[in-house]
């Protein structure tokens, strides 16, 4: 059974379930983590790390109730710098304490699944964002529209 709450409700308590040591999947929503995350199709495992580093997807919370799954660009101290894979500019910043989970499996339909702590990910990732602005730009306009 599929059950749909608003983020006010549901993240909220994901993150209690997660700071109690239990794995969650949730569906996601929006576009911020294209191409590896489809929103409205994705589904992400979730789980507490004691440990995050630069490149981990995460579920953050970044102002009170306000929650995103971004991957962290930078690490500083207790500051964390997160930013959506589809989003060209523009990042969020939270304390180490509010980041909730990480994002350890993407669940696409069917119930295929992509490892996301695994190095070919990773590898993945990291050469996607360190594409030109205007390469990553144009491939998401088109990716868009085709999904």
């Amino acid at each position: 059974m599929n059950l749909t709450l608003p983020n006010e409700v549901l993240l909220p308590e994901v993150a209690q379930l997660l700071a109690g040591g239990s794995e969650v999947e949730i569906r996601t929503k929006g576009s911020s983590m294209l191409p590896f995350i489809v929103g409205d199709r994705d589904s992400v495992r979730l789980k507490a790390a004691p440990a995050y580093e630069t490149g981990d997807a995460v579920l953050a919370e970044i102002a009170p109730g306000r929650f995103v799954l971004h991957r962290i660009v930078k690490i500083d101290g207790d500051c964390v710098t997160l930013k959506g894979d589809g989003n060209l500019a523009g990042t969020e910043s939270c304390r180490l304490a509010d980041i909730k989970g990480k994002a350890i499996t993407v669940v696409r339909p069917g119930g295929k699944t992509v490892d996301l702590c695994g190095r070919r990910f990773a590898a993945r990732a990291r050469r996607w964002n360190a594409l030109p602005y205007i390469i990553r730009r144009y491939y998401l306009a088109i990716y868009r529209r085709l999904i």
